[in-house]
């Protein structure tokens, strides 16, 4: 008689960054044999408690990333300000990284992702690589304009409208890139997700309104309501660039649509996303699920929506810096079709993100009411 024994491997898969994403990420790891590590600064961080290892440590440290990564087999980020240099040494002894340093390098670097969008032609608005502030005012020509620092911004920080010549002072005394105002009749976001065989599946778009003040989604409204025409070709668009970085992983990449319907590539991130967030219950795979299904070797899930979503975003309140309050989390936790997300953060201050609500319904005017109405009654407070 011959007996077949089979051998279960658990992967090990480290998380470079505690936030809120990662969070997410780990919430979705409970569905899969994996063991999970997570390296960051802060012990407290929204990720520590629901990874199996957590390892206080600095991301952007080369000797701390190695060192981190060397005993695990598989590695991804939650943000893009990673040693990649240490990322490139892993990956050169076997570990597998998602997405891969190079595509990495290139998008944690605006002044190198534009270039790459030139190269490859994806269509992206016109722009000037300035080296400093003193660069920056010999091209007052080109104003409106908007200077993007090339690394170190997130969230809209590093980023600044120059519209006159008397608003140059405020852009980036540093590497930057001075990019054409683009006349923006929407703003959508398209999350692509490929696993190593080069196998691809995309999310429909997302429509994003930001706060004008904070520069931080305001709300968001998915699948967007665009003309079938937009939502093909943005869809393409995403699905080309990501080919084009040759790499697997999981990528958001942020278009915008302008008066006349022509499309530009914005800006891409290498990771999960917060215009993702709606996934969780609105499509049938997350965008969390799907980047553990490509890091295990799983066949790609299915990225469809199962009904319309809206998100809203959970910010601090201006005027309150200190231990979280949540106002109103009773009354909107009773609302129908709505999950309540918090990131677990026990201090708030203006503008910090603290959470987000997902709300579901079939009518998109519903949609936006409840939005609105969220908005209106949670409160974070201090």
């Amino acid at each position: 008689m011959i007996i077949f024994v089979a051998y279960y491997f658990t992967m090990k898969v480290g998380i470079l960054g505690g936030g809120q994403l990662g969070r997410m990420l780990l919430q979705a790891a409970a569905n899969y044999t994996v063991e999970t590590y997570v390296l960051e600064n802060d012990k407290n961080c929204p990720a520590a408690h629901l990874c199996h290892h957590f390892v206080k440590g600095d991301i952007k440290d080369f000797n701390t990333v190695y060192q981190f990564g060397k005993k695990l087999d598989a590695l991804t980020i939650e943000i893009e300000s990673v040693n990649v240099e240490a990322l490139e040494k892993l990956e050169s002894e076997g570990v597998k990284i998602y997405p891969k340093p190079s595509a990495i390098r290139i998008i944690k670097n605006k002044i190198k992702q534009k270039l790459f969008y030139q190269l490859h032609e994806i269509p992206s608005s016109d722009f000037i690589v300035t080296k400093n502030l003193k660069d920056l005012a010999k091209h007052t020509s080109f104003l409106p304009a908007v200077h993007k620092i090339a690394e170190g911004g997130y969230d809209g920080k590093g980023v600044q409208l120059i519209t006159t010549e008397k608003l140059i002072k405020k852009g980036f005394n540093a590497p930057a890139i001075l990019e054409k105002l683009v006349n923006i009749k929407k703003e959508i976001a398209v999350i692509v997700a490929m696993n190593d065989k080069r196998e691809t599946v995309v999310y429909p778009p997302a429509e994003m309104i930001f706060d004008p003040v904070l520069n931080l989604l305001d709300y968001q409204i998915s699948p967007a309501k665009i003309p079938q025409k937009i939502f093909w070709k943005a869809e393409a668009i995403a699905k080309n660039l990501v080919q084009e970085l040759q790499s697997p992983g999981l990528f958001a990449v942020e278009l915008f649509v302008d008066e006349n319907e022509h499309i530009w590539v914005n800006e891409t991130a290498p990771r999960v996303h917060n215009s993702g967030h709606h996934t969780i219950e609105a499509n049938y795979c997350s965008q969390y699920d799907m980047l553990w299904r490509i890091m295990l070797q799983y066949p790609l899930g299915n990225s469809n929506a199962i009904m319309p979503s809206a998100i809203v975003n959970i910010l601090g309140e201006e005027g309150y810096s200190g231990p979280a309050q949540y106002q109103g989390l009773d009354d909107v936790l009773q609302m129908e079709n709505v999950f309540v997300h918090l990131y677990g953060k026990a201090e708030t201050k203006p503008g910090r993100k603290m959470g987000h609500v997902t709300i579901l319904h079939k009518d998109y005017g519903a949609l936006v009411h409840q939005a609105q109405t969220v908005k209106a009654i949670l409160k974070v407070i201090a």
